[in-house]
This record gives structure tokens, sequence and C-alpha cells, in this order.
């Protein structure tokens, strides 16, 4: 099952421009390391579920890993094949919108070098550069 809202206002979204640095949900807050993106763009919610699965993998049921986005808009597209015109395309997956500086994944309950080799298989996953980051501890 894929991930996706379970009911939203409108079905179809216009495009949007991502812009700017995050200002919130920038930080580790949850774990003890976490993976940071470093540029802005969209994830699918098939990336996240990839990243997700290849994270939960690595760890053999140790730890625990937070997923820190959420698909919430849709991306329409009209069928191959097709002339111009008719409307606009019916939604055929999920992103996320993350900009410069969002938390992706976190991972708490494991040693330094085990949650870097996990955060870096996640990060392959992902369509944009990532970075791993520890949490800062008493700021």
């Amino acid at each position: 099952m894929p991930l996706m809202p379970k009911r939203v206002k409108f079905r179809k979204f216009q495009r949007g421009k991502v812009r700017g640095k995050a200002a919130r949900g920038n930080t580790v807050a949850l774990g003890d390391y976490g993976l940071q993106t470093l540029k802005a763009g969209w994830i699918t919610a098939r990336q996240i579920e990839a990243g997700r699965v290849a994270a939960t993998h690595f760890l053999h049921r140790e730890g625990r890993v937070y997923v820190r986005i959420f698909p919430h808009k849709s991306v329409s597209a009209k069928p191959l094949e097709t002339r111009m015109g008719k409307g606009k395309g019916e939604p055929a997956h999920w992103v996320a919108c993350v900009r410069e500086g969002t938390m992706l994944f976190e991972i708490g309950g494991v040693e330094e070098d085990v949650a870097r080799q996990a955060l870096s298989r996640v990060s392959a996953k992902m369509p944009c550069n990532c970075r791993f980051v520890a949490r800062r501890h008493g700021l």
C-alpha cells in the first residue's frame, strides 16, 4: 500500500515552486542520527518507502527508524499517446515537497557507524543530495 493521504480537499494540485530553506523539521528531533537534504525538490512515495525498507533491512530489527516526511501532494499525468486538451490528467502518484535542510529520516538506538551505513543506503534511494547529521546535545 503506497503512502498517500486518506482524504484530501482537492484531488489535483498545481505544481508550484519549492523555494527557500526549511524553517521547521530541519533538526534531529526523534532519533540520534538523521538524513538531511541539501537540495529542494519532490520525493515520491515510492522513494520514501524504498528508503524505509533499505534502513529497516540493514538494521535487522535493531534500533528505530523514523520517517519525517509524508507525501501530501498529488502529481497528475496524462496517458501516453493522448492528444493535447480535454483537461488535466488524473493523479498518477504522490510526492512530498521538501526544502533544503529538511530532515528526511532519523535513526535511534544504534551506534553511529551502523546509523551512518544505514543512512548512506537510504541516501542512495533519494533523488537529491543528502548528508548525515547527528543530534546536538546541550543546545
